[in-house]
């Protein structure tokens, strides 16, 4: 009888443990149903989110593409103009049936809009990334958009917020600026001092040692070697980079529209044809439309007036003063005769700071910018030109001075502290430019005279000049070389080691030269100077830019994040 209840009880124990464990079972297996559950819910209303946070970058995507393309071929004027138009971009089902099933949103309970805020003020800040160091005027831009997918299971709202700084970046920033492929193949010890950039490819040729004290950049490669039509043999000089060295970076590039080839560039310093609107973007980057003062010369006459911005309304008086076109020397390397127009800077610079009627249209300031245009018929080995002379002392602003035309620099330029001569103290200098089809410096010896005679008798002195290079080069070919830019500006005399070039500036090389278009490394032209080159700090400061600096364009997104829906001012972290 004992041993049968003993044996009840046990029955009877194993039968409630096996309910117990049953229950707990079920108890885990409802848990984890309902875990499952929740957590697929939970699952795919994250997805509905992810949805659409990618659906809200798609419209500022899409706006901001728009923004970039204005910017880049039409500046902040072409993006202030067109906020309206940017409000109203959102992904449709035009572009994508799959667009069909979205509601997009400003913020602000505006449907079917992006929330797009540009600002009216352009700040002069220092640039990060690629390009920190380098300063420029920057245009912010805010874009906000709210995407749902409404009868989704989950109908979630995303909000995407994002930043753009629209850069417009001084050209004369640069050491050494090309809008093409840049060769640099130095025969002496070579230091460069500022940045260098190429929008193209940069080869870096030596057969001296050369050093770049500052940032080098370059659109496509940094290359060792020869450009690929030179056959000369491969360089062998030590090249030393003191500073970053970044290939394949983005393009920066003039506002001139859709086409932006160093030919097309090149039409910056033609005059304005017949016809185009001064206010397109290739209208507004022309010098002959932003210039003070506009010199043309005729067969038999010169004729001075002011600029576009009064309509050239006012003809110039007393300009023999400063201007004049019965001069004539040989180029050797050009073979032709050049008929220079000449400018005396420095009786523009007196003439300038005293005449009465230029000034009173210019608020009664001194004269900062001169268009030279070339309208004389010329023989078949006759060269038209502009050529400065007696530039010590400039106007009190500054003074760039622009043409089509090759230009010829003579004697020594923006300076007149003769203690600074032969230096790189620019402390006393002004802001100044000289832009051409390409730039020759003639020294202080020159002689009109003698520039037919044999390079030996043409011998040059030391000489400094003190302005920022915007011309064109003659590009390397498959029987010469470009001469590449530490040829960059042209000589026509023997300097020799005892003879330096001191220059101070930034050499920006925009476009094949048009007219002084005979290649370099002919006999009998010049004898390489001491070349003595640094980069101008004076053009780090905004106010001591060059007049009319020209500038590249950089779109550069500085912020993105996701915020809370309906919410139209930046994430805190932002602010």
């Amino acid at each position: 009888m004992k041993l049968w209840m003993e044996r009840r009880a046990e029955h009877g124990s194993a039968l409630l443990y096996t309910m117990v464990t049953i229950a707990t079972g079920l108890m885990i297996l409802a848990g984890a149903l309902a875990w499952s559950g929740t957590s697929s819910k939970q699952t795919d209303r994250a997805n509905s989110y992810m949805a659409s946070v990618a659906a809200a970058e798609a419209a500022t995507e899409t706006t901001i593409s728009r923004i970039s393309s204005d910017f880049l071929y039409g500046g902040e004027s072409q993006v202030l103009t067109s906020v309206a138009t940017y409000r109203q971009s959102v992904p449709n089902s035009a572009q994508s049936s799959y667009w069909g099933n979205w509601q997009f949103s400003d913020g602000a309970g505006n449907l079917n809009q992006t929330f797009v805020q540009v600002s009216t003020s352009t700040n002069y800040v220092v640039l990060d990334a690629t390009y920190a160091g380098l300063q420029g005027f920057v245009t912010t831009c805010t874009l906000i958009s709210n995407a749902r997918q409404p009868g989704a299971l989950n109908d979630v709202t995303a909000g995407v917020y994002q930043e753009l700084q629209l850069a417009r970046i001084p050209i004369f920033q640069f050491a050494m600026y090309t809008s093409g492929d840049m060769e640099i193949g130095n025969g002496q010890p070579f230091v460069i001092t500022g940045r260098v950039h190429s929008n193209g490819n940069l080869y870096v040729e030596p057969i001296a040692d050369l050093i770049f004290q500052s940032d080098v950049s370059a659109v496509g490669d940094i290359l060792y070697a020869r450009a690929p039509l030179d056959t000369r043999t491969p360089p062998y000089g030590v090249v030393t980079y003191m500073g970053r060295k970044d290939a394949h970076v983005n393009a920066m590039t003039l506002p001139i529209g859709m086409t932006n080839t160093p030919q097309a560039v090149r039409e910056i310093t033609q005059p304005a044809p017949n016809g185009e609107d001064p206010a397109s973007a290739l209208g507004r980057s022309r010098y002959y439309n932003q210039v003070d003062m506009v010199i043309t010369a005729f067969n038999t006459n010169i004729v001075v007036t002011s600029g576009r911005f009064n309509n050239f309304g006012l003809t110039v008086t007393n300009t023999q003063l400063f201007v004049a076109a019965t001069n004539s020397f040989w180029d050797a390397r050009e073979e032709k005769t050049i008929k220079p127009i000449d400018i005396d800077i420095g009786a523009l610079a007196n003439w300038s700071a005293t005449n009465g009627d230029l000034r009173s249209v210019l608020g009664n300031r001194d004269v900062e910018s001169i268009y030279v245009w070339d309208r004389r018929t010329l023989g078949a080995n006759q060269l038209g030109a502009v050529r400065v002379y007696d530039g010590r002392k400039l106007p009190a602003l500054g003074l760039t001075v622009a043409t089509a035309c090759p230009i010829y620099v003579w004697g020594h330029y923006n300076q007149t502290n003769n203690s600074y001569l032969g230096t790189t103290n620019t402390t006393t200098t002004v802001p100044a430019s000289l832009v051409g089809d390409a730039i020759t410096v003639l020294s202080g010896n020159w002689s009109d005279a003698n520039s037919s005679q044999s390079v030996g008798s043409r011998s040059a002195t030391p000489t400094t000049v003190n302005a920022a290079f915007l011309a064109g080069e003659v590009d390397t070919t498959a029987t010469a070389y470009s001469g590449g830019m530490e040829n960059f500006p042209r000589f026509l005399e023997t300097w020799g080691a005892a003879n330096t070039f001191t220059y101070n500036g930034s050499m920006v090389k925009m476009f094949p030269s048009l007219y002084a278009n005979s290649p370099w490394g002919k006999a009998n032209v010049y004898g390489p100077p001491a070349r003595a080159w640094s980069y101008d700090r004076n053009f780090d400061v905004p106010t001591k830019l060059p007049p009319l600096t020209p500038s590249l364009l950089k779109v550069i997104r500085s912020s993105w994040s996701t915020i809370a829906a309906n919410q139209t001012n930046a994430p805190a972290a932002q602010l």
